[in-house]
C-alpha cells in the first residue's frame, strides 16, 4: 500500500489521550488540531493543539464529541488529513471510520470492515471460535429480551454477566449472580448501552471467578506484518473500570503467556487487523485462558508496554496509518524477535473519585496541584492544574502517573513515591486507595484477580490527606470574610522569658518521693510565703474571658520553670480553661496539660475541681467524677483545690476521696463570702468558717485554701481569719482572692502578718481588678522581711515582659475594668463572672442596662438568702439576673408573673437541688414558681445519678470520632460537655489542628499583604500570604486570595454578610398559652418534638442556647403540637414564636 505524508491531524477526543496524541504529532512535526465542546472550553487541551475549534455548539457535552457529520465537516473546511480517535468516544465505531473514508481522510486505527467485525464482541467471539481460541461460554447473538437472558443464564450457571455488544471502558456491562437480578441488570443495560454507544444489543456470557485479566498489546502494518508487544495484568478492577496496570503479567507461567501471545496475533491476522489494538484474555485459576473482546484502539493503560519495550505506540499509529511498515526506523520492528522487553512497569490512575463513598466522582475547582516525576516515573496528564475546574460531564481522570523499573519491587516503590508527591487540593481523589494497593503484598507479588478490590475491604481502611494547609487557609479565610473590615495589627515578636540556668528541682519532686503529708509538712516549716501564680488559668479567666490559648502558655513555660522553681504551684488547669479551651480555642485542654508538664517537670500543677460538677456547671455521677479526678492526676495535676459552690461539703467529699486516693495533694476550699467585720452580717461569721475548716480538716484535707472569689476580704478581715484558722486547725492556710477593689495587696500582706502560708498572684502584667493581686508587687513589698518569698524581682520582669507581649494578642478579650471598683463589696460578683458578664449581657441585647443588671445580681442574692455566690452558683444568679431584667421582674411580682415564665434551666437546677443545699434553704414560694410542680432534692445529687456506662458512651461518640477510639479523655470530655466536644470534633475535621497558629491570626485573621509562618508541624512551614477578597460566587461563598509557599491558592467560604434579606421575627403572644416563645435571644440548639406530637404542660419543646446560658423553652398547656416554626441552629429573638399548641 502506497504510504502518505500527513500534514494536519485533528483529534476526536478531549483530555490526557487528546495531549498525548498533539505530542506524538509534534514530534513528527505535524500540524494538530483540536475540537472541544462549551464544557471544555478552559480545558488544557484546547490550547495545546495548534488550531482548535468548538463542536457542537447546541449538544450535549457527550454528544459534541459523538456528532461525527460535524467531526467530518470541521475536518474537510480546516485541509485535516487525517483524523485520531483516541479512545472512548467514537475511537471504536465503525460507522466513524466509515464517515472518515468516504471524506478521503484517514482514519488513524482499523478499517471500518475490521470495525463491524472486532468493534462488535458478538462478532469478535465467533472470529475467535473460527480461529480456535477458547471463549467463555456465552450467546453468538444479540439477546431478544430479558426472557431470553434468563433461559440462557440457566444454560451456562450462574453468575453470568450482561454486556453492551459495543461497549467499552466498563461501561455497559452488569453482574447478576442469581435469577432474580437478571430483569433490572437486562434493562440497565440496554439504557446504558443506547446512551453511551447509540447501540442496545446485549449479550450474555458465563461469569469467571477469580480469573486474571490479561491483554495483548497488537501491532499491525498495512503491508501484513502483525507482532505483539507483550502482554499487561489489568487484573485490578473496580466495576470493570481498570485502576492500576502493570507489564509483563509475571505471575502468568511463560508458557500460557506465550500461549495468548499466539492467540492474539492468530485473531489479529485472521480479520486483516491494521494499527494498535488489543487482544484481551481471562486466564483462570488453573491457566486456562478465555478470549472476550478485542479493543480496536489505543488503550488508556498503554503506557506500561511503552515504558518496558521502548516503542512509541501513538507515534507507530500515526506511521502506519501513513502506510509505513513496522520496520520504519521510527518503529523498527522487522520480526517480532526485535520487540525487547526491559523491566517492569506499573501505571497507576488518579481520579477525582471518593473511595470512601463508594467512588462517588467529585466534582468542583483544584485549587493545588503538584505532581512527582524524576528517573523512571512518566505522567500523562490533561485537565488538571490550579484553578482546573472538574465538571461532572467527563471521565474523572487526572493524571496516569506510570512508574519503571528494573525490578517489580522497584517499579511499586518508585510508583508509591511519586503518587505519594501527587497532591490536589479541592477535590477528592482516589489517590489513598490507590496507595494502599501499591502497599498490599499480593500486588506485589502480582496475584490479584479482577475481584480483588472487591473482596479486601483493607483496601478501603484509607489514610486520607490531612490537607492540612488548605484547611488553615479555610480558616483564615472564614475570619475575613466574617470580619472584613476589622483592623488587622502586626504584632512584634514576644519578649521570651530566657534564662542562662537550668531549672532546678522544685516542691513537685518532693510530692513525687515522698508524697502529699510530706508536703504539708514542708510547707508548714517554711518562713516565707509561698506562691501560687494563676497567669495561666484564673489571671487569664478572669481579664481575658479564659482565652489565652496554649501555645501562648508553651512558649513562655520553660522560662517559667525556672524563674518560679521556687514557688507552691503553678495554678494552670480546671475551672472555665477546660471548656473554653473546646469551645472557642478549638483545642484539647488535655493537650494543654500534657504541653506544659513536659516543659515544666519541677512546679506542682494546681487545678480549680468544682466538687460534684468536675469542670461542668451542674452535678455529674460519682463515677464520672471518680475517673475525671484519676485522670487528671494520671496526666500531671498535683494539686486539687476542692470546692463546692454552696460550701455544702457533701457536694465535695467525692471528688475529696478520690484525690486522697491518688496520692495527690487534697485542698479542701472554704468560698469566702459577706465580711466578717461587720456585726449586721450573721450568716457567714468567723465561727461558720472555722467550723467548716475543721470538718474538712477530719475529712482528711491536706490544705485549706480561702476562695475569695469576690475580692470580698478586706485587709484586717484576712488577718482575723487566718489568725483563727492557724489556730483552729493544723493544715496550711493557703489565700486566693480578687484585685478588684485594688485592696488585694494589703490583705495578702496583713494575711502574711497572720500566718498564711501560700497567696494566689499573678504576673504583673497579666494581674490585679478582676485577676489576683501582683506577684511583683507582693514580692517587692516582703523583700527583707521574715516572709520574703525568696523570688527574683529582676527576673520576674522576664515574665512580665513576655506577658505583657502576649497580652496585646488578646485585646478584643481585655475589656473589663479599667480601674479598682469598690462596689464590688456591695454587688459581690465574682472576678471572673466580672469580666465575662458585660460582653454576655451585651449578647442577650440588653448593653444599655447593664447597670440594672449588677443591681439585680445584688438583688437576686438577697432574694435567695445570701448564698455562696461561685461557679456553678454564680452562674445562676447571674443568669437570673439577666432574666429578670429581660423580663421586667422584681422580687416583688416574680412569684405572681413567673407561673407564666420558663426559668433559665441553671435556676431550675438551683432549686431542684442539683447544685447541693444551701445552707439556709430554698425561698420556698419562689422554688414552687421555678419548678412547677416538680419535686426537688434534698439528698446529694450524685446518690440519685445514673452511673455512667463507659462501654456505651464509647459507642455512641464512634460515629462523630473520624475513625479515632475514644480514649477516657475523650469520652470524660463528652459526658461533661456532649455538644461542645462533639462541635469541638467537627472543627477539628473542617479545619485541622490549629494549636501552632500564632494568636493574632488565630483571633483575628490577617492584614492585608501580611506574610504569616505556621509550622504545621515539626520542620514543616507553612508561609502565607493575605492577599484579599475576591469575588461573590452564586452559592453564596466568597473566593479568598493568599500565596501558600510562594504560590497563589484561592479557597471559597460562605459570606454571611452576603444575605440581603433578614427574615423579620414572629413574637408569640405571651397572653396566648398556645403560643410558644422563646424567652431568651439565641440559638435553638434542639428542637424535642414534631406536628402532631402530644404534650402536657411543662414538657420541653424546645432548647435555646446563648453565651453558654441554655433555656429549656416548655409548653404551657396540655394538647397537640400544631406548627414548628424554627429548626435546630436557627438563631431567635427573645420572644420570637417557636411553635404552637391546639
Amino acid at each position: 500500500m502506497a504510504e502518505k505524508q500527513f500534514k494536519k491531524v485533528l483529534v476526536a477526543n478531549r483530555g490526557e489521550i487528546a495531549i498525548r496524541i498533539f505530542r506524538a504529532c509534534n514530534e513528527l512535526g505535524l500540524h494538530t488540531v483540536a475540537m472541544y465542546s462549551n464544557e471544555d472550553t478552559f480545558s488544557l487541551f484546547r490550547i495545546k493543539a495548534d488550531e482548535a475549534y468548538l463542536i457542537g455548539e447546541n449538544k450535549s457535552p457527550l454528544g459534541a464529541y459523538l456528532d461525527i457529520p460535524s467531526i467530518i465537516d470541521l475536518a474537510k473546511r480546516r485541509g485535516v488529513d487525517a483524523i485520531h480517535p483516541g479512545y472512548g468516544f467514537l475511537s471504536e465505531n465503525a460507522d466513524f471510520a466509515r464517515a472518515c473514508e468516504e471524506a478521503g481522510i484517514k482514519f488513524i486505527g482499523p478499517s471500518s470492515d475490521v470495525l463491524d467485525k472486532m468493534g462488535d464482541k458478538l462478532n469478535a467471539k465467533a472470529i475467535a471460535i473460527k480461529c480456535n481460541v477458547p471463549t467463555i461460554p456465552g450467546c453468538a447473538e444479540p439477546l431478544r429480551d430479558s426472557d431470553d437472558a434468563l433461559e440462557k443464564a440457566k444454560s451456562y450457571g450462574f453468575p453470568v454477566i450482561l454486556k453492551a455488544a459495543a461497549g467499552g471502558g466498563g461501561r455497559g456491562m452488569r453482574l447478576c449472580n442469581n435469577e432474580s437480578e437478571i430483569k433490572s441488570a437486562f434493562d440497565l443495560v440496554k439504557s446504558e448501552a443506547k446512551k453511551a454507544f447509540g447501540n442496545d444489543d446485549i449479550f450474555i456470557e458465563k461469569y469467571l471467578v477469580e480469573p486474571k485479566h490479561i491483554e495483548v498489546q497488537i501491532l499491525a502494518d498495512e503491508h501484513g506484518n502483525v507482532m505483539h508487544l507483550g502482554e499487561r495484568d489489568c487484573s485490578l478492577q473496580r466495576r470493570y473500570q481498570k485502576v492500576v496496570e502493570f507489564a509483563p503479567a509475571f505471575s502468568v507461567p511463560q508458557e500460557i503467556r506465550e500461549k495468548l501471545h499466539a492467540d492474539a496475533v492468530k485473531i489479529a491476522k485472521s480479520v486483516g487487523y491494521t494499527n494498535a489494538g488489543t487482544i484481551e484474555f481471562l486466564v483462570d485459576k488453573d491457566g486456562n485462558h478465555y478470549f472476550i473482546e478485542m479493543n480496536p484502539r489505543i488503550q488508556v493503560e498503554h503506557t506500561v508496554t511503552e515504558m518496558i519495550t521502548g516503542i512509541d505506540l501513538v507515534r507507530a499509529q500515526i506511521l502506519i496509518a501513513e502506510g509505513k511498515p513496522l520496520s520504519t526506523p521510527l518503529i523498527g520492528l522487522e520480526k517480532q524477535s526485535d520487540v525487547e522487553f526491559n523491566g517492569y512497569s506499573i501505571q497507576c490512575r488518579v481520579t477525582t473519585e471518593d473511595p470512601a463513598n463508594n467512588f462517588a466522582p467529585d466534582c468542583g475547582k483544584i485549587t493545588a496541584y503538584s505532581t512527582g516525576g524524576s528517573f523512571g516515573v512518566r505522567l500523562d496528564g490533561g485537565c488538571a492544574g490550579t484553578g482546573a475546574v472538574i465538571s461532572p460531564y467527563y471521565d474523572s481522570l487526572l493524571v496516569k502517573v506510570t512508574s519503571w523499573d528494573k525490578t517489580f519491587e522497584g517499579a511499586c516503590r518508585r510508583a508509591l513515591r511519586a503518587i505519594n508527591e501527587t497532591h490536589v487540593r479541592g477535590v477528592k481523589t482516589n489517590i489513598p486507595f490507590v496507595t494502599n494497593i501499591l502497599h498490599h503484598q499480593t500486588f506485589h507479588e502480582g496475584k490479584c484477580h479482577t475481584k480483588f478490590i472487591d473482596e479486601t475491604p483493607i483496601l478501603f481502611d484509607l489514610n486520607m490527606s490531612r490537607d492540612r494547609a488548605t484547611r488553615v487557609l479555610k480558616y483564615i479565610a472564614k475570619i475575613q470574610v466574617d470580619n472584613p473590615n476589622v483592623e488587622r495589627r502586626q504584632y512584634n515578636i514576644p519578649r521570651f522569658p530566657t534564662v542562662d540556668y537550668p531549672a532546678k528541682p522544685g516542691l513537685k519532686q518532693i510530692l513525687d518521693k515522698d508524697g502529699p503529708d510530706a508536703v504539708k509538712k514542708w510547707v508548714l516549716d517554711q518562713k516565707k510565703l509561698l506562691i501560687t501564680d494563676t497567669t495561666m488559668r484564673d489571671a487569664h479567666q478572669s481579664l481575658l474571658s479564659t482565652r489565652v490559648r496554649t501555645r501562648d502558655m508553651a512558649k513562655g513555660a520553660e522560662g517559667t520553670a525556672a524563674i518560679l522553681a521556687d514557688c507552691f504551684s503553678l495554678e494552670m488547669w480546671g475551672g472555665a480553661t477546660f471548656d473554653v479551651a473546646y469551645r472557642y480555642l478549638h483545642e484539647s485542654p488535655w493537650e494543654r496539660l500534657d504541653l506544659l508538664r513536659k516543659k515544666i517537670p519541677n512546679i506542682p500543677f494546681q487545678m480549680l475541681l468544682r466538687g460534684a460538677n468536675a469542670v461542668g456547671y451542674k452535678n455529674y455521677p460519682d463515677n464520672l467524677i471518680r475517673e475525671f479526678v484519676k485522670e487528671s492526676a494520671r496526666s500531671g495535676i498535683d494539686v486539687f483545690r476542692v470546692f463546692d459552690s454552696l460550701n455544702w461539703i457533701p457536694g465535695m467529699e467525692i471528688a475529696m476521696d478520690e484525690v486522697l486516693n491518688q496520692g495527690k495533694i487534697c485542698e479542701a476550699t472554704i468560698c469566702y463570702t459577706g465580711d466578717i467585720l461587720d456585726p449586721r452580717r450573721d450568716k457567714y461569721t468567723l465561727e461558720y468558717y472555722v467550723n467548716m475548716a475543721k470538718e474538712l480538716e477530719r475529712r482528711g484535707a491536706h490544705i485549706i485554701a480561702i476562695k475569695d472569689m469576690s475580692g470580698l476580704l478586706k485587709p484586717y478581715a484576712a488577718k482575723k481569719l487566718v489568725t483563727a484558722l492557724k489556730n483552729e486547725v493544723g493544715l496550711p492556710i493557703h489565700l486566693h482572692t480578687h484585685d478588684i477593689s485594688g485592696n488585694q495587696v494589703a490583705t495578702y500582706l496583713m494575711a502574711a502578718e497572720a500566718g498564711v502560708d501560700i497567696v494566689d498572684v499573678a504576673i504583673s502584667s497579666m494581674s490585679s481588678l478582676t485577676s489576683q493581686p501582683s506577684m511583683n508587687a507582693v514580692v517587692a513589698a516582703l523583700e527583707g522581711n521574715e516572709r520574703d518569698t525568696g523570688l527574683n524581682l529582676d527576673e520576674l520582669q522576664k515574665l512580665t515582659n513576655y506577658w505583657s507581649d502576649v497580652r496585646l494578642r488578646y485585646e478584643k478579650f481585655d475589656g473589663g475594668l479599667k480601674s479598682p471598683v469598690t462596689e464590688i463589696y456591695k454587688y459581690e460578683i465574682p472576678g471572673g463572672q466580672y469580666t465575662n458578664l458585660q460582653p454576655q449581657v451585651e449578647s442577650l441585647g440588653l448593653g444599655s442596662r447593664f447597670v440594672e443588671v449588677e443591681e439585680m445580681y445584688a438583688t437576686v442574692n438577697k432574694m435567695l438568702g445570701d448564698i455562696v455566690k461561685v461557679t456553678p452558683s454564680s452562674k445562676m444568679v447571674g443568669d437570673l439576673a439577666i432574666f429578670m431584667v429581660q423580663n421586667d421582674l422584681t422580687p416583688e411580682n416574680i412569684v405572681e408573673r413567673g407561673e407564666a415564665l420558663t426559668f433559665p434551666d441553671s435556676v431550675v437546677d438551683y432549686f431542684k437541688g442539683m447544685m447541693g443545699q444551701p445552707a439556709w434553704g430554698f425561698p420556698e414560694d419562689l422554688q414552687k414558681v421555678v419548678l412547677k410542680g416538680e419535686k426537688p432534692i434534698t439528698c446529694r445529687p450524685g446518690e440519685i445519678l445514673e452511673p455512667i456506662d463507659f462501654e456505651e458512651i464509647r459507642k455512641e461518640m464512634e460515629p462523630f470520632m473520624s475513625g479515632d477510639t475514644p480514649n477516657m479523655r475523650a469520652m470524660l470530655s463528652y459526658c461533661l460537655y456532649p455538644k461542645v466536644y462533639k462541635e469541638y470534633r467537627s472543627h477539628r475535621k473542617e479545619y485541622g489542628y490549629l494549636m501552632r497558629m500564632g494568636s493574632h491570626v488565630f483571633f483575628n485573621g490577617m492584614a492585608l499583604g501580611e506574610t504569616n509562618k505556621i509550622n504545621i508541624e515539626d520542620g514543616k512551614t507553612l508561609v502565607i500570604k493575605y492577599l484579599g477578597l475576591g469575588d461573590l460566587n452564586d452559592d453564596g461563598t466568597r473566593n479568598v486570595q493568599f500565596e501558600l509557599n510562594g504560590m497563589r491558592r484561592e479557597v471559597a467560604v460562605p459570606d454571611k454578610n452576603a444575605v440581603s434579606a433578614v427574615k423579620q421575627a414572629v413574637l408569640a403572644n405571651p397572653e396566648d398559652k398556645s403560643q410558644i416563645g422563646a424567652s431568651i435571644p439565641g440559638a435553638v440548639t434542639k428542637v424535642e418534638v414534631k406536628p402532631g406530637d402530644k404534650v402536657v404542660e411543662n414538657q420541653v419543646i424546645a432548647v435555646v442556647e446563648a453565651m453558654k446560658m441554655e433555656t429549656s423553652v416548655v409548653a404551657r398547656m396540655d394538647g397537640t403540637v400544631d406548627e414548628i416554626f424554627v429548626k435546630p441552629g436557627q438563631t431567635v429573638v427573645a420572644g420570637e414564636l417557636l411553635a404552637t399548641i391546639k
